[in-house]
């Protein structure tokens, strides 16, 4: 009944999506000149050969993804792959960082038409969905067409489940679509089960496999001579609200650490002026914006780093880190990035995106918990002010992170069966 109806709905929801991504499009939220593919016209040709299609929601889901799709086409030089995103910031970011042999479009809407078209275009021979993006058009026509699928790095929130579990015989369908579902924990995994999954196994999370970001020589260079040994902290990924809390944090601990730059990464750069703004009508404090091609000088009490694709920069500058989206009801941003290059590690108690991994970071004596911005403003004071402390958490980050390296391979082991089935040859992972 609920299929129907969601499907009925998105069949006559044409020219309410239409205005829809029209009023997104003015927002900057989607690409004019690509915005075809929303509706499922793709702006290339299939290539000739397999084809993976990878399925990533937006900046985080594609970037874990980059280490799985290098080691499938360097075991299949035949073999190309379609990765699609539903954000303009992802399909930037996928356009710098996908390999030769794999190529970005955008996801299409939901709807029955527009699904159809893409899949008609597309005929992928395998498709890897990422994470939890659940678009009921979609998976219903994958299911229907046959089409082999794995949930890869799968990820089911506690409220997810809930909210999901009062629909049994609408979710349940939806699940059945993938011939396996790989889960990021075990509580994952359960939920999954819980649901209708069927074929479900604990491989654990592959941003742990990822690359660290990667960062241009000169760009490092550049920052490091503007910075001068100034006392330096970053929010990373920093949502709304975050950049007050990072605001009166500086004011706090600038008294006491002479020459003191806080450098604030917005999650969304477009953000960039509005916090510029919020921090010189309302704080008082000067600040640079990166994405005008300003370094920070003496002046600035503040460095807006609004740009993309430049987190390896920062991170290999900032000895001390607050992970953004931890201290706002968002769910945490990624920790594994920071941890990867060497910095100490704060983060609200709002990460339940990354959960498992912060508590891991936690035990090991990886990255500390705080509750609010007084007790961020003594623990970044602390780790400016004790360099022992920072090389502690720091070196147990790193120990975190390498223990979980092969964690791609255990996902390539999983899914090698049905590799071999649609005739992809599959990376050796030192799996019999």
């Amino acid at each position: 009944m609920l299929q129907t109806v969601y499907r009925s709905l998105t069949q006559m929801g044409g020219p309410v999506i239409r205005y829809y991504l029209h009023r997104r499009r003015l927002a900057g939220k989607e690409d004019p000149i690509r915005q075809d593919e929303r509706l499922g016209l793709a702006s290339r040709p299939r290539p000739p050969g397999p084809l993976v299609w990878v399925h990533a929601a937006s900046v985080g889901e594609s970037l874990s993804i980059l280490i799985l799709v290098n080691r499938l086409i360097a075991a299949e030089p035949r073999l190309r792959v379609l990765v699609t995103t539903g954000t303009v910031t992802s399909a930037q970011l996928m356009a710098q960082r996908l390999p030769v042999g794999a190529f970005h479009q955008f996801v299409p809407v939901d709807r029955p038409g527009y699904v159809a078209r893409f899949l008609d275009h597309w005929r992928p021979d395998l498709t890897l969905w990422i994470e939890s993006e659940i678009w009921p058009n979609m998976l219903w026509e994958i299911r229907r067409r046959h089409l082999p699928a794995a949930l890869v790095n799968a990820r089911m929130s506690e409220r997810s489940f809930r909210r999901w579990r009062h629909v049994p015989g609408f979710i349940g369908p939806l699940l059945g679509a993938f011939r396996v579902c790989l889960a990021q924990t075990a509580a994952d995994a359960e939920r999954l089960r819980g649901l209708g999954a069927t074929t479900v196994t604990v491989a654990g999370n592959l941003k742990f496999s990822s690359e660290p970001p990667p960062a241009a020589d000169a760009a490092v260079t550049a920052l490091s001579h503007a910075l001068s040994c100034r006392p330096v902290w970053l929010l990373a990924s920093g949502h709304p609200g975050e950049d007050a809390i990072a605001a009166t944090v500086h004011k706090a601990l600038a008294p006491r650490f002479p020459g003191l730059l806080t450098m604030i990464a917005p999650r969304h750069p477009h953000r960039g002026g509005e916090i510029q703004a919020l921090l010189s009508t309302q704080y008082g404090l000067t600040a640079s914006q990166r994405s005008k091609g300003a370094l920070p000088t003496c002046q600035d009490d503040i460095y807006i780093a609004d740009t993309l694709g430049e987190m390896g920069v920062l991170y290999r500058l900032a000895p001390v880190v607050w992970v953004g989206g931890s201290l706002v009801p968002h769910g945490g941003q990624n920790p594994i990035e920071p941890a990867q290059l060497g910095c100490a590690l704060v983060f609200g108690p709002h990460m339940g995106n990354f959960a498992e991994i912060a508590a891991q970071l936690i035990e090991a004596g990886a990255a500390v918990s705080v509750e609010d911005g007084a007790a961020l403003a003594g623990e970044v004071g602390r780790l400016l002010a004790d360099s022992e402390h920072r090389r502690q958490l720091a070196e147990a980050a790193g120990r975190v992170t390498a223990a979980h390296r092969q964690v791609v391979l255990t996902a390539l082991a999983t899914l090698r069966p049905l590799l071999m089935e649609v005739g992809i040859a599959p990376p050796d992972t030192g799996e019999p």
